[in-house]
């Protein structure tokens, strides 16, 4: 499916709730289908919200590869060896399992927040400082219609908070910082 682009009107919309009795849909199930084949193509993504392929519903996607990120991250913190050529791991290169997210609400989240950087498959190429809750916790349902409790830390965490404002018509450039923008 094509990405669609600022300044796409159903990217500032706020996505209507999926039906529980919609989630098992041949409709749901292709979106799905057609939101996880969009987002193996993309290099630099792991996270791709339904407005983002232009249908105005509540669900979102995020890889495993956030996980992975997550881990290569604290692996390297905890590491006081200096990172040469020779001691760093090759970044993994897999298929990559993904976590389905509808009508997704915060249950719950820190009172602690991290800066950290950020960009956008529909805002290619420009970057900024977003400060954003270092844990949170959802519910929502998967693509079964199961409701389920997900908390995330860290990188994880800021990946759903930016999925979770798509559905609410907000983009990441509405509130970042230190903003670089693509030569033009």
């Amino acid at each position: 499916m094509p990405i669609v682009q600022e300044p796409h009107p159903v990217l500032r919309q706020h996505a209507r709730d999926i039906d529980i009795s919609e989630i098992s849909s041949k409709k749901i199930k292709n979106l799905i289908a057609a939101m996880k084949r969009t987002l193996a193509s993309t290099p630099d993504g792991v996270g791709l919200a339904a407005p983002q392929v232009g249908q105005d519903v509540r669900l979102f996607i995020i890889s495993d590869e956030a996980e992975e990120i997550d881990r290569i991250q604290i692996e390297k913190q905890k590491s006081s060896e200096k990172q040469t050529p020779e001691n760093t791991k090759p970044y993994p290169v897999r298929e990559w399992h993904y976590y389905i997210f509808i009508n997704p609400r915060v249950i719950k989240n820190s009172k602690h927040k991290l800066d950290g950087n950020e960009g956008c498959l529909s805002v290619p190429g420009v970057f900024g400082t977003i400060r954003r809750y270092e844990k949170i916790t959802m519910q929502a349902y998967d693509e079964h219609g199961k409701k389920f409790t997900r908390g995330a830390t860290r990188f994880f965490a800021r990946v759903m908070q930016h999925e979770l404002d798509h559905l609410n018509g907000t983009l990441f450039i509405d509130h970042a910082t230190n903003v670089v923008h693509p030569e033009k």
